[in-house]
């Protein structure tokens, strides 16, 4: 097996390069001074199996994934599974007006155009990857999270709204702990009351998870919540830490014990590692149990 790393991921798939004891090539890729991308991967030929470890977000990086995918059919992989940490477009997967395009369908359908096999990590809505006609799977972090906090005294595990509670209850579960979830109450037409839904968290020290922090609103909003609820201490984790418009910055100074992502994004802050949990789809999926 030969790991091929796209500029957006090239941590973490030398991680896993090192993880699975395989080669390691690293793609060269650049820009034309109009914008353009160029990539290559300087070998003669790529006489195995390949796996491109490449987050399809921002638009370039998509571009450069299209790209990486030829280059190394061309040089003879026997095949080709894509590691996607951070799929690009997975929240478009629905046609609210007229005129819109299906937009992760797309990006399915083209990526699955020269690939074998797809590997996601908490993919914003997992019925996405059965756009892909080759075999697909999504990794969950939250094994991972739940070890990186295993020893950090959190004694219960929160998610900021109950769309998420499915992500609380998995870490939770991995952690041994209670988990629970925030409930938004409208109180007229201005107020709205965020409280636990049913767990008391007074002096205890609380881990929020969620799938991804893109502005960090919905965070600063919880946590406010918990602290008016009596929390002793509030820590957040997150897989994907998008951070738009330096929303890290919300973070400073707003009492959190830490702030913490996985590493499908690099963020200063993007410090648990999903390598061994990709490592192990991919083990199995070369003993051929999916």
């Amino acid at each position: 097996m030969i790991i091929v790393g796209g500029s957006a991921s090239m941590d973490l798939a030398k991680e896993l390069a090192s993880i699975l004891e395989c080669d390691y090539i690293q793609a060269a890729t650049t820009s034309f001074p109009d914008g353009e991308c160029y990539t290559r991967i300087d070998r003669e030929s790529l006489d195995d199996d390949v796996v491109i470890v490449q987050t399809t977000f921002p638009d370039s990086k998509l571009v450069e994934m299209f790209l990486l995918q030829d280059a190394v059919r061309r040089l003879g992989a026997r095949t080709i599974t894509l590691v996607i940490p951070y799929f690009g477009y997975a929240r478009q997967d629905r046609v609210f007006k007229p005129g819109e395009p299906e937009s992760a369908k797309v990006m399915c359908q083209h990526l699955d155009m020269n690939c074998d096999r797809v590997i996601t990590v908490d993919i914003h809505k997992e019925a996405i990857l059965n756009y892909f006609n080759h075999p697909h799977k999504d990794i969950k972090a939250a094994a991972a999270i739940a070890e990186y906090f295993k020893a950090k005294g959190i004694d219960i595990v929160m998610s900021p709204d109950i769309g998420a509670a499915g992500r609380a209850k998995m870490v939770g579960d991995f952690m041994g702990l209670p988990y629970d979830h925030l409930n938004k109450t409208r109180l007229s037409g201005t107020e709205v009351r965020i409280a636990p839904a049913e767990a008391d968290v007074k002096g205890k020290k609380v881990l929020i998870v969620d799938d991804m922090i893109s502005t960090g609103g919905t965070i600063v909003a919880a946590a406010a919540a918990l602290r008016e609820a009596g929390a002793a201490g509030i820590s957040v984790a997150c897989t994907h830490g998008l951070f738009l418009n330096n929303s890290l910055e919300r973070f400073t100074g707003a009492s959190f014990d830490s702030v913490l992502s996985c590493n499908t994004l690099n963020s200063p802050v993007s410090h648990i590692s999903v390598a061994r949990l990709i490592a192990d789809a991919l083990r199995e999926a070369k003993e051929g149990k999916w």
